[in-house]
């Protein structure tokens, strides 16, 4: 049995979830997301929320099972609350801006780096070390977050490059004479 499988998504006051068959709508103050099920879970429509059940009892269907769970939650939680993360940039000279419709960034390579804004996605730079992305999908805010982090990982010695704000970097101690 999944603990989080069985658990039903109560569908928040100010939101609209239509099922139809395999393919989930929801609708929110936000905006609008949608998403299909895997065969191996059906899901049903009831007065606590959104049920999810595994057809049958093989492996698959009960490790899709609790996943499809979590991302009807998270359905839920974009269209009312929507998802953020928050980078922040070290090193010296490395900084970032927006420029229309893509994020400059200045990361210590010959040349600046222009990320285009994906949509759907907002980016915001409160100050030239810290970018934060946010957008009603998960999947789209987390992806971009991982995209933008990959141009300048954070390296253990001084800790330079682009982290996630809750991250923590372990720092290694440079070489002895």
């Amino acid at each position: 049995m999944s603990r989080i499988g069985k658990k039903a998504v109560a569908v928040p006051a100010g939101v609209t979830a239509t099922l139809n068959g395999s393919e989930l709508t929801v609708k929110g103050p936000k905006g609008e997301l949608a998403m299909s099920f895997v065969a191996e879970v059906s899901a049903s429509q009831g007065e606590k929320g959104i049920e999810v059940l595994p057809a049958d009892q093989t492996k698959r269907a009960r490790s899709m099972w609790g996943m499809q769970r979590t991302m009807v939650a998270n359905l839920m939680e974009g269209v009312t609350s929507g998802f953020s993360k928050k980078l922040e940039i070290n090193g010296v000279g490395y900084r970032a801006a927006l420029k229309g419709k893509s994020l400059n960034l200045q990361l210590g390579f010959s040349h600046d780096v222009d990320f285009p804004i994906p949509e759907g996605i907002k980016i915001e730079c409160p100050d030239q070390t810290t970018i934060i992305i946010s957008g009603i999908d998960k999947q789209k805010v987390g992806q971009t977050a991982a995209k933008i982090r990959e141009y300048r990982k954070p390296e253990p010695y001084k800790g330079k490059g682009i982290k996630y704000d809750n991250e923590y970097i372990f720092r290694k101690e440079g070489k002895k004479k």
